[in-house]
């Protein structure tokens, strides 16, 4: 698909941020090549598009900037045959980067406005790998089976072991667990066997899941 010059000049600038922090995965970076970020950014904000800012999407949720997108896609580590779930939607850009990389993507978000947008844009990509759904996250995700890798972006109290058993030996999971300064922290569990290796990795903007689905967004 092709790109206004704006939007060449923000993807390569963004890869100089990404390549200074040790992002440089030839993979990822054309697979957020291939993805118009501009599809997924409000209207408002489509001069940030490529950029480190968190912005405001529908019914109040918020859309991390590019470079955080891109960081916990890359720590993912993503191969072709990986199964891989998603829990935060949002504008659905960091699924449809992840869906050109992974065999498939479960993505959730508890507001059905969310839902129906992530989902236009996936069709308008023709990225039928990627399915997304309305559902709470707070509760897991039943009769999906296992997965190769797991990314929350929104923060939980604890580290939330109802995803951990989902997990494939091997597995990797990201997930923000708030702290008592109310600070969500990335967290990055790999199964190993029966057992979990946690690492603390950085703090990042995510805001606190909200239980059960929205009734009226």
């Amino acid at each position: 698909m092709p790109q206004s010059v704006s939007s060449k000049e923000g993807f390569a600038a963004l890869c100089l941020r990404l390549r200074a922090k040790g992002v440089n995965n030839p993979d990822l970076l054309n697979a957020i090549e291939q993805t118009p970020r501009h599809l997924f950014v409000p209207s408002d904000f489509s001069g940030n598009a490529w950029s480190s800012r968190t912005l405001p999407l529908e019914c109040g949720a918020v859309m991390e900037g590019v470079d955080l997108s891109a960081i916990l896609i890359d720590l993912l580590k993503l191969k072709p045959s990986h199964r891989v779930l998603e829990i935060g939607t949002g504008s659905g850009f960091t699924a449809a980067v992840m869906g050109r990389i992974a065999e498939r993507v479960l993505t959730i978000d508890r507001y059905r406005t969310l839902v129906n947008l992530a989902q236009e844009r996936m069709d308008k990509l023709a990225l039928r790998n990627v399915i997304v759904r309305q559902a709470d996250g707070n509760v897991g995700l039943q009769g999906e089976g296992t997965f190769d890798r797991i990314l929350i972006t929104a923060g939980f109290s604890a580290f939330p072991r109802i995803y951990a058993e989902q997990l494939v030996s091997g597995g990797v999971m990201l997930a923000p667990v708030l702290g008592e300064d109310g600070v969500a922290r990335m967290i990055r569990l790999v199964k190993a066997g029966s057992r979990f290796e946690r690492e603390d990795l950085f703090d990042t903007p995510f805001q606190p899941i909200v239980q059960q689905v929205a009734q009226t967004l």
